[in-house]
């Protein structure tokens, strides 16, 4: 999103803006808002990028800075898609740390089999909209003799 000033300047959100946008749509105050993606920011491990503008991060900062626009919500359950995409190897370790120590629950879509089995404790395997199998990722990756790593 790019802003334009009276001074016809263009100006970019920053981290913080861009993290209060969904509290602000809730009807929280401005303050409310900044507090709660200030603590969300901090959650997720990024606020020391508050005031940078989004497009000036990396894929890993920028995945923590999308989960943290999430948080700033208060949701009960985190709905993941394919979430390691892009990230390099620490970046996924750096994201497994850190969905591991959110106490949402987590629904996480994901082809990445040893994420999957470092993430979830429950799998369940979906075709052409039908689930297919249920259980651990072990299980699931035995029962259809899938590939890892």
């Amino acid at each position: 999103m790019v802003f334009q000033d009276s001074d016809e300047q263009l100006f970019m959100p920053t981290v913080l803006e861009d993290v209060a946008f969904g509290p602000l749509n809730l009807g929280l105050t401005p303050e409310e808002a900044t507090a709660r993606a200030k603590k969300a920011l901090e959650q997720a491990g990024i606020a020391s990028a508050l005031h940078k503008s989004p497009y000036h991060l990396s894929a890993g900062e920028k995945r923590r800075v999308a989960i943290a626009g999430v948080l700033a919500m208060s949701p009960e359950i985190l709905v993941l898609d394919e979430p390691t995409t892009f990230l390099d190897p620490p970046g996924q370790r750096e994201l497994l740390t850190l969905l591991r120590q959110l106490p949402q629950a987590k629904i996480v879509v994901t082809h990445d089999m040893q994420f999957a089995s470092a993430i979830a404790s429950r799998a369940v395997f979906f075709e052409k909209g039908r689930i297919i199998a249920n259980g651990s990722v072990d299980e699931l990756v035995r029962q259809f003799n899938w590939k890892t790593g």
